[in-house]
């Protein structure tokens, strides 16, 4: 899951988890950068590496689990040392700044240490998906090309082996694909596509449906005439009103025009299915929400599904064990 900073890509990777569980998916979502609102939006406390439940499967609807964790290189240091033997000295080199001096001789090294730890995870079969909430799309581009980057300036040993191996998960779009997430205006829709572009191009990752987050639904009656619609329900309009809800219908009205411009310059300039979320209207998002959520991304998926050729990340029958 990458994309803008601010575009909701915590709430994304939340929904679509959501959206998986409810079709009996076990999902894992991965957080990288130690400062999302993840747990909060399933009302839970903070996680950090050891892995948390967020939603507990069961429940009315059947779902499964959705489960989160945090990766940081230091850990994900810490635990391929002790995993290879090395106990005693995992935890001094890693609080000694020692991954700081090898990452600044070695580009990209931290980034490898997280993807690694994402490809032992979809190896290991711990979840049907794995869904990770990636850091914002200019290191989203850097993050993802240092495995090949590693490649290039180490010729043998662990490092080169963990380097390949993450550039076969990367490049094979039956196990990893990623999702690139926008809101509906220009700033965002242009980052996108050249993102898009640059993963396609630089990365050679395949690239799933775009998530358009955040769109004021359509209202019926907008352009009623407020005073007119107050006298057909009996009611009456004080002072000033009918003024106040005349603009604040052409501000939504003119919104929803300018984002559907947007839509359709993103559906022309990058033809990839799309996904989209309505913007709602309040300022602290819960578990209430994110199913409000899931629901809708299923809507999508489940449409895309039909159309020849066209697969969707969590949809029900979709290949169990990717990395997203």
């Amino acid at each position: 899951m990458a994309g803008k900073g601010g575009v909701g890509k915590t709430t994304v990777s939340a929904s679509l988890a959501r959206a998986a569980a409810r079709c009996g998916l076990t999902t894992l979502v991965i957080e990288v950068e130690g400062k999302s609102g993840l747990a909060t939006l399933f009302g839970q406390p903070p996680f950090d590496y050891d892995e948390v439940v967020l939603s507990p499967g069961g429940g009315p609807d059947g779902a499964s689990d959705v489960r989160a964790r945090t990766l940081t290189p230091d850990d994900a240091l810490i635990e391929y040392l002790e995993d290879h033997g090395m106990h005693r000295i995992s935890r001094r080199l890693a609080s000694s700044g020692a991954l700081d001096v090898v990452a600044t001789a070695a580009p990209g090294i931290k980034d490898i240490l997280i993807l690694g730890k994402v490809k032992q995870l979809e190896r290991s079969g711990t979840a049907d998906l794995i869904l990770l909430d990636a850091p914002a799309a200019g290191h989203a581009i850097s993050f993802l090309r240092s495995p090949r980057g590693l490649l290039d300036a180490v010729s043998v040993g662990p490092i080169r082996t963990q380097a390949q191996d993450v550039l076969d998960l990367l490049d094979d779009p039956a196990r990893c694909q990623v999702l690139l997430v926008t809101l509906p205006e220009e700033t965002p829709v242009n980052e996108l596509i050249e993102t898009a572009y640059s993963l396609e191009e630089d990365v050679g990752v395949s690239l799933g449906p775009v998530v358009v987050n955040g769109l004021y639904p359509e209202l019926p009656g907008l352009g009623t005439d407020p005073e007119v619609a107050a006298g057909a329900a009996g009611a009456h309009l004080l002072p000033g009103e009918g003024a106040e809800l005349r603009a604040a219908a052409q501000f939504r009205r003119h919104r929803m025009e300018l984002q559907a411009e947007q839509l359709a310059r993103l559906s022309g300039e990058l033809p990839l299915p799309q996904i989209r979320l309505p913007f709602l209207f309040t300022a602290d998002l819960g578990p209430e929400h994110v199913d409000l959520l899931a629901r809708t991304a299923l809507a999508d998926i489940e449409a895309l599904t039909e159309l020849p050729g066209t697969a969707a990340v969590g949809a029900p029958g979709a290949e169990p064990g990717g990395a997203r």
